[in-house]
């Protein structure tokens, strides 16, 4: 084992975590793997969180010092958030034209529909939203029914995931109270030692590195020599501490998988469910998701001139991906992404220092791809009929949503809930993709993380900084 390379020993331990699991389901152990095993993985993840805002905060002020010009830096970051941007808004467009011609939530069983369609338009009704297709099943049944269906969608609301919305559309709604420019005035901290204890916060925490970076390159070298010592001392402590994490690795992302799926089903038989259940939307996901992969990614590279074989690219990205895979997180795998950016792909670190950090919090291709797929299935399995305004909708929804995101396990099922409600659809509808959420997180990640390194390889190109 010890020869393996590292993603080689992080993909055996996750294929080690799922037979856990399994035998875990067989002979009711998943009492024991929660309690004695799923611990680790929260420590692993909680051991990269601490790391990556401190390492966001010092790898940024360090790229940015690096870079000396302060035209330069205004030119990376535009090139930065174009791509970013034009890589969200291909995702997401990608994933109507997917979800639209294989249609994963069409229902044969007409009773099935009808029932689908008519718990849509109670809903609708009694949320004052207007069903815009002209049909109107409601009409056409007894009040007994209609009651039965309310006490339904009353219960719904008694779950954690109406209560996360509720939370959301409470601060939605301050920010609207409080004007169209209030995300601007969010990014801008307050207070940064608040904005370092949380990570919800790195939108702040990156707005201050940069500002203090930009204020270093103005100011004389021979003055800022003690400051930039200390940033790049700090950085490089951080990166070991990574190392030394990663070193353990395979024993955490194993406890992972074991405790995950154990906290997803209580038996054997019920794990076997989620294996199958939502079969064809899952696949419709992960297909799309493979496609950004294995395709759009590599075409990207090309398309911009960046000289990295097929194989030589995933080969490099390897740990990150399989790590991201495991921890749901592009906050979490940040520290190990700048690792294989650096010292694989060869992108020098004053671009990775800077492109990366920012991509792990606003840009989110998987998640958009996802989201996209999820609301029209959502639509379909609801037998409503959603038209070309409102898919555009979706688009520029979507694409904001992932922005706002977190970088963090299952933040996406959050945003898709503001997507949902945006465009008229009940936002409980979530708790239908739920049991397959956690794994479609899991490769949606991956794509977000892939993405990131594409970025950087393309800005490090357009800057004449890698050959």
């Amino acid at each position: 084992m010890g020869k393996l390379a590292l993603h080689w020993k992080i993909l055996i331990a996750m294929a080690l975590g799922v037979i856990w699991s399994l035998i875990s389901g067989a002979y009711g152990l998943n009492g024991f793997t929660s309690d004695w095993i799923d611990p680790f993985g929260t420590i692993f993840i909680n051991i990269l969180k601490f790391i990556a805002i401190p390492l966001v905060l010092f790898s940024i002020v360090t790229g940015v010092s690096g870079l000396g010009d302060p035209s330069q830096l205004g030119r990376m970051g535009a090139k930065t958030l174009g791509l970013y941007l034009i890589t969200t808004v291909f995702s997401v467009s990608m994933g109507l034209v997917i979800v639209n011609v294989f249609v994963p939530g069409a229902n044969s069983n007409k009773d099935t529909k009808i029932t689908h369609r008519l718990e849509y338009e109670v809903w609708a009704h009694d949320n004052n939203i207007e069903v815009k297709d002209g049909r109107n099943v409601m009409a056409t049944v007894g009040e007994k029914e209609l009651a039965e269906i309310r006490v339904k969608l009353n219960s719904d609301m008694d779950t954690e995931a109406y209560q996360k919305m509720s939370q959301k559309n409470t601060q939605k709604n301050a920010n609207k109270s409080q004007g169209p420019l209030q995300p601007l005035v969010d990014m801008v901290p307050s207070n940064l030692v608040q904005a370092l204890g949380n990570g919800k916060l790195m939108l702040q925490v990156i707005f201050f590195a940069l500002f203090f970076g930009v204020a270093i390159i103005m100011m004389p070298k021979d003055k800022t020599a003690s400051v930039r010592g200390f940033f790049d001392d700090m950085n490089e402590v951080f990166v070991k501490m990574v190392h030394i994490v990663m070193n353990f690795a395979p024993f955490f992302v194993f406890c992972l998988m074991a405790g995950v799926l154990a906290k997803s089903a209580d038996t054997l038989s019920e794990l076997m469910d989620i294996f199958i259940q939502l079969g064809f939307y899952a696949l419709i996901v992960f297909g799309g998701l493979m496609a950004m992969l294995f395709g759009f990614y590599p075409l990207l590279l090309k398309v911009f001139g960046v000289k990295i074989g097929y194989r030589e690219f995933f080969r490099g990205m390897s740990a990150a991906q399989f790590l991201a895979f495991s921890t749901s997180s592009s906050a979490a795998t940040l520290p190990v992404t700048i690792e294989c950016v650096n010292e694989n792909l060869k992108v020098p670190e004053k671009v990775s220092d800077f492109v990366l950090p920012i991509g792990a919090t606003v840009n989110m291709d998987g998640t958009s791809l996802y989201q996209a797929v999820a609301v029209i299935f959502l639509a379909q399995y609801h037998d409503v009929d959603l038209s070309m305004m409102q898919q555009l909708g979706i688009v520029a929804t979507a694409t904001l949503a992932s922005i706002g995101a977190a970088a963090v396990p299952s933040a996406g099922l959050i945003m898709l809930m503001i997507v949902l409600d945006s465009i008229g659809l009940n936002p409980l509808w979530v708790a239908i993709v739920f049991p397959v959420d956690r794994i479609l997180d899991m490769c949606r990640t991956v794509i977000n993380v892939t993405s990131d390194a594409t970025v950087s390889a393309i800005i490090a190109k357009s800057e004449k900084l890698m050959d």
